[in-house]
């Protein structure tokens, strides 16, 4: 069997009717195009959440009230979330018996309607104490920090993220020395921070800090605090660090029962792990629901190498009669098909890629594109040809010479 004459035949073939070709090739271009850009952007999400997670600090171990399981500390259903105190943070950072602690940031957070002058807009207030801005690599660009001194004093200062001051001041202003409202009491802004980028709910620059005493007395009006996040001297030690807080806590919450925790300490690697788990499902199910438009394309090409099957019946018959074998005549349907599907997917490949990279730039995502996605899109393409194609042409190598001779 010549090959390459079986190729220029098959060329042929599809380049006598134009227009089918174009618009069955156009079905698998489309398929494999969606299911790139969609397990593309899955993938960049996916990026995103994790460089947004690491941003927040590194060698990172996060305390939060209520129960889980974490570490070698396992909550119990039902505890509440009110069970974290500034004392707590405070009793960690001064332990000398927990190893590996370099920094305590006691936290609580909750969203306010922030306004100056005419403007308004809501954010995330962060209550903090100096610790909060190393343990989160969190610098100033203008202006002072929150000092131990303001927490003590419970002092009413504010620090702004770039974004705070774009909505509430415009573009490239310097606030500092201004007043912001939150919840209708004036703060006096004294520093902004740097711009790290990022959106969602930990957008650090989309935030107001304060001092955590003047959060939790005047603006919340709350005794706890919503967490404690904890930098360790090392990624090495943070297993080590993670057991030593729990069993220090449970000492503090007067719990001898590791199961009765009123708290769970997660890593970054928790959590970035839970986050890695959800995007990776929700790219599994776009890249399956992009499938199917694969699955309709690859019907396409089986339904017109049908109708190409009855159209050359005659020609099928020709060739049988002048001796052309059964495997023969499959090579050649089975070519065609081959040749549509394999066009297909490499131009929707490149469509595919092009749309991803259009559409991260827009919405802002790292531009991502794994050899598994370009693997799976060559590799479905060529299924499809073979799978939809060996019907038509088991049909075309079935007829009757006979019968396929006399056909009208």
């Amino acid at each position: 069997m010549d090959y390459s004459e079986l190729l220029a035949e098959a060329k042929d073939a599809l380049f006598l009717n134009k227009m089918r070709t174009g618009l069955a090739t156009l079905g698998i271009i489309i398929g494999i195009s969606a299911v790139i850009t969609l397990v593309s952007l899955g993938q960049s999400g996916q990026k995103s959440v994790e460089t947004q997670i690491q941003s927040l600090g590194s060698n990172l171990l996060t305390v939060m009230p209520g129960a889980q399981s974490s570490g070698g500390i396992r909550g119990a259903g039902g505890a509440q979330t009110t069970s974290l105190t500034y004392e707590d943070a405070k009793a960690l950072q001064v332990n000398s018996n927990i190893v590996g602690i370099k920094n305590v940031s006691p936290e609580i957070a909750q969203r306010s309607q922030l306004t100056a002058g005419g403007n308004n807009t809501n954010v995330q207030v962060q209550g903090v104490t100096n610790s909060y801005f190393p343990v989160h690599s969190l610098n100033i660009q203008t202006g002072n920090s929150i000092t131990d001194q303001d927490v003590v004093a419970a002092r009413k200062i504010a620090v702004l993220g770039p974004q705070v001051v774009t909505d509430l001041f415009g573009e490239g202003a310097t606030p500092v020395g201004q007043t912001v409202r939150i919840n209708k009491e004036a703060f006096t802004v004294v520093g902004i921070t740097e711009e790290k980028g990022g959106s969602g709910f930990q957008n650090q620059d989309n935030m107001i800090f304060i001092p955590l005493t003047t959060a939790q007395k005047i603006v919340f009006g709350v005794d706890y605090i919503s967490s404690i996040a904890i930098e360790t001297t090392s990624k090495d030690n943070m297993t080590d660090v993670q057991n030593q807080v729990g069993y220090y806590l449970l000492s503090r919450h007067k719990l001898s029962d590791p199961t009765q925790a009123d708290f769970s300490i997660l890593s970054q690697q928790d959590i970035i792990g839970a986050a890695t788990q959800v995007t990776g499902i929700f790219t599994t199910l776009l890249a399956g629901i992009a499938a199917i438009s694969l699955l309709v394309g690859g019907i396409g090409i089986m339904n017109i190498m049908l109708v190409t099957v009855i159209e050359r019946t005659r020609e099928i018959g020709l060739r049988k009669a002048l001796g052309a074998k059964k495997k023969t005549v499959i090579a050649q349907f089975l070519a065609e098909a081959i040749i549509l599907t394999g066009v297909g997917g490499i131009l929707g490949l490149m469509f595919g890629i092009l749309l991803s990279f259009i559409i991260t730039k827009l919405i802002n995502l790292p531009f991502v594109i794994s050899l598994y996605s370009i693997v799976l899109a060559f590799g479905v393409s060529a299924g499809i040809g073979v799978l939809f194609g060996w019907y038509p042409a088991r049909q075309a190598s079935n007829l009757s010479p006979i019968e396929a001779l006399r056909y009208e």
